[in-house]
């Protein structure tokens, strides 16, 4: 069983899939030059001297989700200029430093740095918080904003403390439940945001009055996870009560949709980091997902669909070359029938062209980087 915290061993799944090792190393170097260089395709774009950022092309604004996003992939693959250009533009455009939001990060800024929105998204921070941990052991701590171990710590604890500063704000994990929320000043929660593999790794390195809490939030996120994927499907909605129950009340966000297909993702790389006996229900899910997709609704695989796998009629994904990614990764957990199938149909889907490329390939990347043995945890040296 694949435990990587334990064993420093990494699975690649294209590898023993049969694909040589050079077309591997060979795809992602293009896949990261279609995200970073590439005229027509890129969206990650650096500013002058010292700064980056990463577009939402669908909606030509700049995210949490995709600044931490790209972080994470830059320190994975040793990028520590682009990196550290990415957090200076998110520190000195999206931080907040007053008012109920002091703290954390505007989800929603303009190329030019303007914040489109003062709130922030969790799913943001958890994944700024990670990468910055694996900077640090990656490559030390420098000073300023580039202390990024001590960045880390702050973060989180700003996440769980509030209200502290102003007298305001709301956490972004419920304080009752240990479960992240959709949005600080909400009472419900989208369940791909629960990464309880990260929260294991913020046990260890966050503050220490904050770690018995990340360990409770690492539990309870598996949990919910177990409660909001279907039985029989593996489909998980998009926003979810704390109990699992998806949410009715959001404008349709209660069925299988665009945040939710990272869930699958989750499973795997969750799988892969931390799997011991008591989680083949990881394993369940991730072969339920693929049983569906390549079983139940093959030819249909396209589309949106209530949990328990009813096809939303006339209602195509927005994103589907992130279903066929994310479908893939959760092979990391899986072991049924079409374990291969997935990772061989990732394999002959290209990343995607066109103005919605950004989520798409973004979920591209982070399955390429985990089939391929290349989405690793670092520790401190």
């Amino acid at each position: 069983m694949p435990n990587a915290f334990y064993t420093d061993t990494y699975t690649n799944l294209f590898s023993k899939c049969g694909y040589a090792q050079e077309e591997i190393d060979a795809r992602l170097h293009e896949l990261m030059y279609e995200i970073t260089e590439s005229p027509e395709n890129r969206f990650y774009f650096r500013e002058g001297a010292d700064l980056g950022y990463i577009v939402d092309t669908g909606n030509n604004d700049v995210r949490t989700e995709g600044m931490s996003y790209i972080m994470m992939a830059f320190v994975q693959l040793n990028m520590k200029e682009d990196f550290d250009r990415t957090w200076k533009w998110a520190k000195t455009y999206m931080y907040q430093t007053e008012g109920g939001n002091r703290g954390y990060f505007a989800w929603s800024c303009a190329r030019d740095g303007t914040k489109n929105a003062q709130g922030p998204a969790p799913d943001g921070e958890e994944y700024f918080a990670l990468a910055l941990f694996f900077a640090s052991h990656r490559w030390g701590d420098g000073e300023g904003i580039f202390k990024y171990s001590q960045e880390a710590r702050d973060l989180l604890s700003d996440c769980i403390h509030k209200p502290r500063y102003d007298g305001d704000g709301d956490p972004m994990w419920d304080p009752q439940t240990k479960q992240i929320k959709f949005v600080p000043n909400c009472d419900f929660t989208d369940t791909s945001y629960h990464l309880p593999h990260f929260y294991e790794l913020f046990a260890l390195w966050s503050n220490e009055e904050d770690r018995t809490f990340w360990k409770a939030a690492a539990q309870a996120s598996r949990d919910h996870i177990k409660s909001a994927c279907h039985p029989v499907t593996g489909l998980a909605p998009e926003y979810a009560f704390y109990d699992g129950t998806p949410n009715q009340h959001k404008n349709n966000r209660h069925l299988y949709y665009s945040d939710a297909y990272r869930v699958a993702a989750n499973i795997g790389l969750n799988y892969e980091w931390f799997a011991n006996n008591e989680d083949e229900y990881l394993t369940t899910i991730a072969d339920n997902i693929q049983n569906f997709f390549f079983d139940t609704v093959a030819g249909n695989d396209d589309m949106v669909y209530e949990l328990d796998g009813r096809i939303v009629p006339c209602t195509k994904a927005l994103h589907p070359v992130a279903i066929i990614a994310t479908n893939a990764q959760a092979s990391l957990a899986a072991k049924g029938e079409y374990k291969r199938a997935a990772i061989e149909k990732f394999w002959r889907t290209p990343p995607r062209t066109g103005d919605r490329r950004y989520y798409d390939n973004c979920l591209y990347l982070f399955a390429f980087l985990a089939l391929s043995g290349n989405y690793k945890i670092y520790k401190p040296q």
